[in-house]
């Protein structure tokens, strides 16, 4: 993707982290991508680390599309085929529009780092209330190849062809 010589705009991003293991102290993957979306010139506006359990992904997420302060949220975490994993079903009945590329593109370049284990990624993304998100496994390795390779380039209004900015909440 190019970038053409418009404006950046700062948007305002929520990072979850779903993990039975992690806690603030030792969340990796959510500190990653709260530098990195902050490093990018945008707003981490709120965070949180819960347990893996869809209703309680839901109620946050629930409360960030509806806020108005909150334009794009970033889980990390709760992905995987794993039986406890349930962020996909916590996230899918919220989606006004799910963004199927997401998780293929996503799994395509996990395939470069970690071979056919990609298949059993269930990373998704979709748009609820004008309020993007992204739902990317919980290794820090992949938030910062979907960061990197994906989320990134979409959050900023100067990137061509197009990108996912004039498709959010004004704030």
């Amino acid at each position: 993707m190019s970038k053409s010589g418009g404006e950046f705009i700062a948007l305002n991003l929520a990072v979850l982290t779903i993990s039975d293991k992690r806690d603030a102290s030792n969340d990796t993957s959510g500190d990653y991508l709260r530098e990195a979306a902050t490093e990018a010139g945008h707003q981490v506006v709120d965070h949180a680390v819960i347990g893996d359990n869809r209703y309680r992904i839901r109620a946050i997420i629930s409360r960030w599309i509806a806020s108005e302060d909150v334009q794009v949220v970033i889980i990390n975490g709760g992905t995987g085929f794993n039986s406890q994993n349930s962020t996909p079903e916590a996230l899918l009945p919220l989606f006004d529009r799910e963004i199927q590329g997401f998780g293929e593109l996503s799994r395509m370049f996990s395939y470069e780092d970690i071979g056919s284990a990609s298949l059993q990624s269930r990373a998704v993304a979709g748009m609820a209330n004008q309020t993007l998100i992204f739902a990317v496994p919980g290794s820090t390795s992949a938030c910062q190849s979907a960061w990197e390779r994906i989320i990134n380039e979409q959050l900023d209004a100067r990137t061509r062809p197009c990108n996912f900015v004039k498709h959010l909440k004004k704030l």
